[in-house]
């Protein structure tokens, strides 16, 4: 084959340090979200959605040809943290916790993620999120340490 081909898709969780509302605001959370995706399209893995409440994001991106998962993970982390000191003098204890989950999503599964990852906000008053990261890593059989996945 004279070219190199893929389509993964990845959904990417992961937690404010210590699981503080830092997002708490609407607004902050829609440019945290907007800018976080701005970050995906430079590292050519373009989101197609992100989504959250006040102390997590969930973010569904197409990984791209020369990224890795974890290398994505902490560019985003590294460059919304200090985007977000910069621009908001109001977070001077904001931080992302050290972890993540992600879970590779087949393209029949996409549309169906979609909706869900924009509702997180009106889903979260039914489940919390611990109930809603346990389900994710049954369903995706991923074994977790209840010592460390809430740090």
């Amino acid at each position: 084959m004279g070219q190199s081909l893929e389509q993964v898709y990845v959904h990417i969780i992961f937690l404010t340090k210590g699981r503080e509302p830092f997002l708490v605001d609407a607004d902050l959370r829609e440019r945290t979200h907007a800018y976080l995706a701005g970050i995906c399209r430079n590292q050519d893995s373009p989101a197609l959605i992100v989504g959250g409440t006040e102390d997590h994001v969930h973010l569904l991106c197409r990984l791209g040809k020369q990224t890795t998962v974890s290398h994505l993970v902490r560019e985003l982390k590294r460059n919304s943290l200090s985007w977000a000191k910069a621009q908001h003098g109001e977070l001077p204890n904001f931080h992302w916790q050290t972890g993540y989950g992600a879970f590779s999503i087949s393209p029949g599964q996409v549309a169906d993620l979609i909706p869900y990852i924009a509702n997180q906000v009106e889903h979260h008053r039914k489940e919390s999120f611990q109930d809603e990261f346990r389900r994710a890593c049954a369903k995706y059989d991923v074994e977790t340490d209840e010592r460390y996945v809430w740090e």
